[in-house]
């Protein structure tokens, strides 16, 4: 039987009009594990600039030897759902690892951030339920309130990014609900700025409301020995419930996970689709990430080391005459406007031997595409230094910087 030719003719059309509008992104090939520098397919040796690796666990050797020592004692993959017969005991020990390093009495394990945060939000909403959320989260907190409102048709609302003014205006005006929850992000992905904890918290409390925060760009990289927002502002074991990653600071494998209070890790066991529909996270992923958080709490100076890396970079980009996002995380925006100029600027650099990722709509807003520049504990100030003047080179090339 034939496929259907008019089907792909038309994502061909719409492929090609990215391409026209010099849009279309393209995947670059890489054949080294991550470090400061990786091997690229096609252009050899590049400094990466671009990657959640934070902390360069991806290839830390006890975090790499922690997966083949788990690839060999439990096996390839889980072979079935958690409640069946897909739970080890490596779950358990890195659940327990990543609830103590939060600062939440229990963790549950994912097998994606993105499947964290949207098991959560559908599991424990109910109709009459009101969830309110920062303008700027990141796209998965988005969808999981979107796919919950469709399931329980509960109310949701949108405020203004860290507009809290607003917020509470939301929070009075749906005073009635059974429940309210905020959804916020701790670091907003594509500014690189923290969510004004401290006061959520506030407000949460005022208004008898629930605090959800994704920390995926924070957990291992803010607060003194990495716990994320929470200790950065002083606040750990304060928050609700915190959602996170394993796929970037903590050996940037895979997964992610939910901490909070022991009943809602047991009700995300018991009615959490991701969790009853889909294999629970590879044993060897889970190894490596529990390897990782037991690194983070043993090396706090890696953290250190991150957070003046992060601020050297910032310095010298302004000192170059360049204009970075305010901000005191390793992600540092660059805005150069128009998303066409974000994916020139972008190649350029990689020509150069810098890889940098150019961001533009539909990840950001019209208007406001942008480079964003990740900074790593791996990159030395030798690197650092050597990527300002490049950017700059290339910033002035297509007159940004005059």
């Amino acid at each position: 039987m034939a496929l259907n030719a008019g089907f792909a003719a038309d994502l061909e059309g719409r492929i090609a009009q990215l391409k026209a509008d010099k849009v279309y992104k393209t995947l670059n090939y890489l054949d080294s594990p991550q470090s400061a520098r990786v091997q690229m397919e096609g252009r050899g040796e590049v400094l990466i600039m671009s990657s959640n690796n934070y902390l360069g666990l991806c290839n830390e050797p006890s975090v790499v030897q922690a997966g083949l020592d788990a690839l060999h004692k439990y096996g390839a993959g889980t072979g079935s759902v958690r409640f069946i017969c897909g739970t080890f005991t490596v779950h358990r020990e890195l659940e327990t690892a990543l609830a103590r390093f939060v600062g939440t009495p229990a963790a549950m394990s994912f097998v994606s951030a993105w499947n964290a945060n949207e098991g959560l939000t559908a599991t424990v909403v109910e109709e009459g339920d009101f969830v309110v959320s920062d303008a700027l989260n990141h796209a998965s907190i988005i969808d999981s309130i979107r796919l919950a409102k469709s399931i329980t048709k509960c109310t949701t609302a949108v405020y203004k990014h860290g507009d809290l003014d607003e917020l509470v205006e939301k929070l009075k005006a749906n005073a009635s609900a059974k429940r309210r929850l905020i959804w916020t992000d701790g670091v907003f992905s594509m500014e690189g700025s923290v969510a004004k904890l401290p006061q959520l918290l506030q407000i949460a409390r005022d208004h008898n409301a629930v605090l959800i925060m994704d920390d995926s760009h924070a957990t291992g990289v803010l607060g003194a020995t990495g716990r994320g927002t929470a200790e950065h502002f002083g606040v750990v074991g304060e928050v609700d419930i915190i959602t996170s990653t394993l796929g970037k600071a903590l050996g940037g494998a895979a997964g992610g996970f939910v901490a909070g209070p022991a009943a809602l890790c047991d009700m995300l066991t018991q009615r959490s689709r991701p969790q009853l529909f889909s294999n629970a996270l590879a044993p060897t992923i889970a190894a490596s990430a529990l390897a990782s958080v037991e690194f983070i709490e043993a090396h706090p100076e890696r953290v250190t080391r991150l957070h003046e890396n992060a601020k050297h970079f910032r310095a010298s980009l302004i000192e170059a005459g360049l204009k970075p996002l305010d901000g005191e995380t390793p992600i540092v925006p660059i805005i150069v406007g128009e998303t066409a100029a974000a994916i020139q600027m972008s190649e350029m650099l990689l020509n150069e031997g810098i890889f940098i990722t150019g961001f533009g709509f539909p990840v950001v807003p019209h208007g406001t595409a942008r480079l964003r520049c990740q900074v790593s504990a791996a990159h030395t100030r030798d690197d650092l230094d050597h990527a300002v003047r490049v950017i700059r080179k290339v910033a002035a090339q297509v007159g940004i910087l005059k």
